[in-house]
């Protein structure tokens, strides 16, 4: 049964983003000659985002602490990693932000141009020259107000258990003096996990919006200790979530 419903998953997902795609292109169309930003490509987006998590039958889906984002402020937002559907999960949050996105998502057709007309930024994993082009890119959309979203670990966990945090997303919070907010994701690696096709149903999606952290509050300027102390403080609200259930 769970193969059956993972089918018509996949079908209803992948077909309502492929029967999106030309009005995404229309209003990048449109949009082009004012919006410099692509801030309504995406706004449009996450509004796919939003709509495919509350379409899809197979769960619950709960945000929590949305009301902390601030309007007019910019952030380096972090989050764990456990599935693909963090993605669809996430754009629920307030704001305007752009994916930084490994190089492989770019080649996937019609999402790869979609992020490009967002103006997601890209990094290849394993190159210096496009980890420093990635930062400039980001540095420069958070000096336009324009938040950065990243998942810290840099891949999906596929234990559920929060993996090493790197310390780019850090790094450039203290370059750029932007706050950082961290926000939890709960319950997607068991519903769909690393590398798995099909999905598990009866589960309930969380996410929980953490209270920013600006740059006053970091107490080190130390990119490597700021990961050490962010990923610790995930982890113990990860761990709270779970207790919750």
């Amino acid at each position: 049964m769970n193969r059956i419903r993972s089918v018509f998953t996949w079908l209803w997902g992948i077909g309502f983003i492929v029967l999106m795609f030309p009005v995404t292109c229309l209003i990048w169309f449109a949009a082009y000659p004012f919006d410099n930003n692509r801030i309504l490509v995406h706004r449009f987006l996450r509004f796919q985002g939003w709509f495919l998590t509350h379409t899809i039958p197979l769960w619950s889906f709960k945000i929590e602490g949305r009301e902390k984002v601030r309007r007019n402020q910019a952030y380096v937002i972090i989050s764990n990693h456990q599935s693909i559907l963090d993605i669809i999960l996430l754009d629920n949050i307030r704001g305007d932000f752009r994916w930084i996105s490994k190089a492989e998502n770019f080649r996937v057709p019609i999402l790869g141009l979609s992020m490009r007309m967002a103006g997601y930024i890209s990094i290849e994993r394993g190159s210096k020259e496009s980890a420093v082009k990635m930062f400039e890119e980001a540095a420069r959309s958070l000096e336009k107000n324009i938040s950065i979203m990243i998942f810290p670990e840099g891949t999906r966990s596929k234990t559920n258990r929060l993996l090493p945090f790197k310390t780019g997303a850090f790094q450039l919070a203290l370059r750029a003096d932007k706050p950082i907010l961290p926000v939890v994701v709960d319950g997607t690696g068991t519903v769909l996990p690393k590398h798995g096709y099909t999905f598990n149903s009866g589960n309930k999606l969380r996410v929980r919006i953490m209270d920013p952290v600006f740059p006053g509050e970091f107490g080190t300027g130390d990119a490597e200790e700021l990961a050490n102390n962010f990923r610790k403080m995930i982890s113990e609200e990860l761990d709270r979530m779970k207790s919750e259930k």
